[in-house]
């Protein structure tokens, strides 16, 4: 494998239900994803995968463990560090895209460039060639609404990939497609991903999506196991 731009070691994670008392979600697990590579994370729901990528993407901390983002231990970082490594280094996208209402394909792919700081032109340049590259160049004035749920999602991509992160994470990315779209959608994803070298690591239910992915890698009892 290729230097590790997401390591995680030993990471645990447990919530407190009450009377039922804490139940340990992530029990110890060990995980490396390469620059350029593809992982496929697989399990049953509420077996943690979301937990795992939250912490891996820096939006929850693990309870014991050890997070390494490009070579770097994050674990102890602070908010306001968390948040700036985030918006550099890390693209997520969700099972449902979660683009802003109220404005065009091409300023949601825009937004995350200008809260970087990037000039404006620039800014657009890069959405309207991610855009492009994904097929929805023509949508880039329409507001979501007036997209497919296929387009939304790539454009969620687009989107997530606007800082040119070194890490993406997807958590069910095509989980609420038809079959047809969610090949569409997962063929724009990996020619982002290879194009850029990234590394990702993808929770999906689709195991033909999973299998054309360099791994897969399941949870089990709150540890990470290949199948």
């Amino acid at each position: 494998m290729s230097e590790a731009m997401l390591r995680l070691a030993g990471v645990e994670k447990g919530y407190n239900r009450g009377k039922v008392g804490e139940i340990r979600v992530l029990a110890g697990v060990n995980l490396a994803v390469g620059r350029g590579e593809m992982v496929a994370l697989v399990a049953p729901s509420g077996a943690g995968k979301s937990t795992l990528l939250h912490i891996a993407g820096l939006l929850d901390t693990a309870d014991a463990g050890t997070v390494e983002i490009g070579g770097a231990d994050v674990t102890g970082l602070g908010d306001r560090r968390r948040t700036t490594l985030r918006r550099r280094e890390i693209g997520f996208v969700y099972q449902f895209h979660h683009l802003l209402p109220e404005f065009s394909a091409l300023e949601n792919v825009m937004l995350p460039q200008l809260a970087n700081a990037v000039p404006r032109r620039e800014a657009e340049a890069r959405a309207r060639a991610l855009l492009a590259e994904v097929g929805v160049a023509a949508r880039a004035d329409h507001r979501p609404a007036a997209m497919s749920g296929g387009e939304q999602q790539r454009v969620a991509f687009c989107r997530a990939l606007a800082n040119r992160p070194g890490l993406l994470l997807a958590d069910e990315p095509t989980g609420n497609l038809d079959p047809g779209t969610a090949e569409q959608v997962f063929a724009a994803l990996e020619g982002l991903v290879r194009g850029d070298g990234l590394a990702a690591l993808i929770a999906t239910h689709n195991l033909d999506l999973a299998a054309r992915m360099d791994r897969i890698v399941r949870l089990d009892q709150g540890r990470v196991v290949v199948p």
